[in-house]
């Protein structure tokens, strides 16, 4: 079988792009290891854009829900499979007859090639690739912290900051991620602390000022964090640093920890730029890659900011691109 096009993902961008590619009626294969993205977590989304607040479990389920609505038999889906290589894939690709089924009739005009996508179960092959496998979030390794993941331990200001309206809590990571996620907290929590590991802030020195003059926010430099404490819930974290000569307690409700994000890209190896943080380089007005025939979108990018509405309106970008270039070559 040749798609037309493979979506790697299961998020917000992979599943907005294939319910377009699904109405755009391309023959597209739809490649998740489960839905929903990193939002899966969250105990309330406020931020989804039609939604006024909804848990990640149903986040999830809503995804999935429109995707399939929309499938018919020109959507293949493929869930609880892992893409482990894409490469390029040089026998030429073959235009769809009008009827259904796909006939090795006339090549491309330009003999363009397709690619091979490689999962743990199997093999495919596409004429375009969009790439929506976005990030997994770097977690907090310290005491205390694994047994309570999401119960004040969280990843997403936008998501679950109004869930700690009123609260201390404590922020971690000094760049700009974690001085947007303080500002962002500052509106509804009572206190915000920033602890970085180092003396000098990688944030903008601009936006560092700005964040730091508020009254309920302060900052912690060359801290070390030793462990979390609580029972069912948060109630504070254990640091050090060379001012307090000896471990310190910091009672807070809730840390968002920002300590950046690792794409999930390896699959694709060498075949399109990255950066050195192995985000994928993507032309903003189009969302294509190095190589032709390659789009992405979502977390797994360069893109300035990452976001569930913005992942999503980024990968719708990118279909009608695809759909363009398919139908125009």
């Amino acid at each position: 079988m040749l798609y037309d096009l493979a979506i790697i993902g299961g998020g917000p961008a992979g599943v907005a792009a294939g319910v377009y590619a699904a109405r755009k009626q391309l023959r597209t294969l739809f490649i998740a290891k489960d839905f929903g993205g990193q939002s899966i977590v969250s105990e309330g989304i406020e931020n989804w854009i039609g939604t006024i607040k909804i848990s990640g479990v149903d986040f999830a389920k809503n995804l999935e829900a429109h995707l399939r609505a929309y499938a018919g038999n020109i959507l293949d889906i493929k869930v609880d499979e892992a893409v482990v290589k894409v490469t390029s894939n040089r026998r030429p690709i073959f235009r769809q007859a009008q009827n259904p089924k796909f006939t090795r009739g006339t090549a491309d005009s330009n003999g363009a090639s397709g690619f091979a996508v490689k999962t743990d179960k199997g093999e495919y092959i596409a004429k375009t690739v969009l790439v929506t496998a976005g990030s997994a979030r770097r977690k907090l390794n310290v005491k205390g912290a694994e047994a309570l993941e999401h119960k004040g331990i969280t990843y997403c200001a936008s998501c679950d900051g109004p869930l700690f309206a009123g609260l201390d809590v404590a922020v971690i990571g000094g760049g700009n991620a974690g001085f947007e996620t303080a500002a962002q907290l500052l509106a509804y929590c009572k206190s915000v602390t920033l602890i970085h590991k180092n003396d000098e802030f990688k944030a903008d020195p601009v936006t560092v000022q700005k964040v730091l003059a508020y009254p309920s926010m302060r900052a912690i430099r060359g801290a070390n964090i030793l462990k979390v404490t609580g029972d069912k819930f948060v109630t504070g974290l254990v640091y050090e640093s060379a001012q307090t000569k000896g471990p310190r307690e910091l009672p807070v409700q809730g840390i968002f920890v920002e300590i950046g994000s690792a794409p999930a890209t390896d699959f694709l190896g060498d075949l399109v730029s990255v950066t050195p943080y192995k985000q994928i380089v993507v032309d903003s007005k189009n969302q294509r890659t190095s190589v032709a025939g390659i789009w992405a979108a979502g977390d797994c990018t360069d893109g300035l900011y990452h976001q569930n509405n913005i992942a999503a309106g980024d990968a719708v970008k990118a279909l009608e691109d695809i759909y363009l270039y398919l139908h125009t070559r």
